[in-house]
């Protein structure tokens, strides 16, 4: 692959992958393409520049039970056969949490590692896989570069006072504080703004899909977001429940009889979309299910996400626009035109035919508000910081 940069995403159930041209800052990869279903029936995909399929060769059936790293190790050399056998001059992660001390893409060492691994609670759906790709890269490629890029890095830019919660200091100065995460989306959303609405200052980005956030920017900076020190906080998600009384926790762990892990998968698999609707997590899928459970999931979705918008608003003094990405974000007009009905009061109102085609500019003629479907693109973002910190 020489010539090229390989962005990685190691997620829960999935690994992403992209391959992108060193000295072209175009954000269309050459090779893109995903595992799917880990942990349970995964599925391999890919396509090229032009968006045709790839084929899968090795890849094409894979062991129900194979691990992470054991996918990693068949993903690489396959990688590698497409492009003509060469290894890439770096390969970028996304890592969601960096913690305090990491914000900005950062070249990893051992080291480096040991000290990201610290912070596997606070994201454990997702920070054991991110740092086991890295792992899993080096086991095959020892020499080359790898560069993690955090999703909590976007929001280092927030004042103190949206980072803070009302406990005592020493637990502040412990850095139990908001993180915020989904930065890499959040990055590439507010470097592509600017074309579609130059002059729009005040905007929130709704980056919502399986995990689910928005963040509040002035000028393209991070202001407020919903997530806080892990990514439970906020939205309602899939499977996650999103903001949630801290009473209810200690209700459950003192006359439930719940341990921390049984709290732990309650609240991380069992909640959000899945939970209400006892359906599934797949938005699709309950927009499809045509049950008042399903409704009232997609329902209770589009007011608690309506609710944690209009409470980002004081960090910002206004909306100037709004910005739906990520896979619901992006693909559920349902969703966009239930949300936007509970921001009518901001003057807020879309126009029903360009939403239901997914059009990039939504709203509304009279609008107040101007509202944007923009597609995220957060190897793009992995990819700028490897030409970044590598030629």
């Amino acid at each position: 692959m020489s010539g090229v940069f390989l962005t990685l995403n190691a997620g829960s159930s999935s690994i992403k992958f992209a391959v992108y041209d060193a000295h072209d800052p175009s954000p269309a990869p050459r090779l893109g393409g995903k595992i799917a279903g880990i942990g349970s029936a995964p599925v391999f995909a890919a396509r090229d520049a032009s968006g045709a399929a790839v084929d899968k060769g090795a890849l094409a059936a894979l062991d129900q039970d194979a691990s992470h790293d054991a996918l990693i190790a068949l993903l690489l050399p396959w990688i590698a056969a497409h492009q003509n056998g060469a290894v890439p001059l770096a390969v970028g992660h996304r890592v969601v949490h960096g913690g305090q001390d990491f914000i900005a893409p950062t070249v990893v060492d051992e080291a480096i590692l040991t000290r990201l691994e610290t912070l596997n609670p606070l994201a454990p759906l997702h920070q054991p896989h991110n740092l086991g790709a890295i792992r899993a890269v080096a086991n095959l490629y020892p020499d080359i570069p790898q560069i993690a890029c955090f999703d909590t890095a976007f929001h280092h830019t927030q004042d103190r006072l949206a980072k803070l919660f009302a406990l005592p200091r020493d637990l502040t100065d412990q850095g139990i504080i908001r993180y915020g995460f989904h930065g890499l989306s959040y990055d590439y959303i507010a470097s592509t703004l600017p074309t579609h609405l130059p002059e729009a200052r005040r905007v929130v980005v709704a980056h919502l899909g399986n995990g689910a956030s928005m963040c509040a920017m002035r000028d393209g900076k991070s202001m407020a977001t919903s997530m806080g020190f892990t990514a439970l906080d906020g939205l309602m998600m899939g499977r996650r429940c999103g903001a949630l009384d801290p009473g209810v926790i200690l209700y459950l762990m003192q006359s439930e009889g719940m341990s921390p892990e049984a709290i732990k998968d309650l609240l991380y698999n069992q909640s959000g979309l899945y939970g209400v609707s006892q359906i599934s997590n797949d938005m699709q899928i309950l927009q499809d299910a045509n049950t008042p459970e399903a409704e009232e999931a997609i329902a209770l979705y589009c007011y608690r996400a309506a609710g944690v918008l209009a409470g980002l608003l004081p960090a910002i003094g206004g909306l100037d626009a709004l910005v739906f990405t990520a896979g619901i974000g992006e693909n559920a007009p349902l969703v966009r035109r239930k949300i936007c009905e509970h921001l009518r009061w901001l003057g807020v109102a879309i126009d029903n035919a360009a939403n239901a085609e997914n059009a990039t500019t939504i709203s509304a003629p009279q609008s107040q508000v101007s509202v944007l479907v923009i597609p995220t693109n957060e190897e793009a973002v992995v990819a700028n910081a490897c030409r970044a910190l590598v030629l």
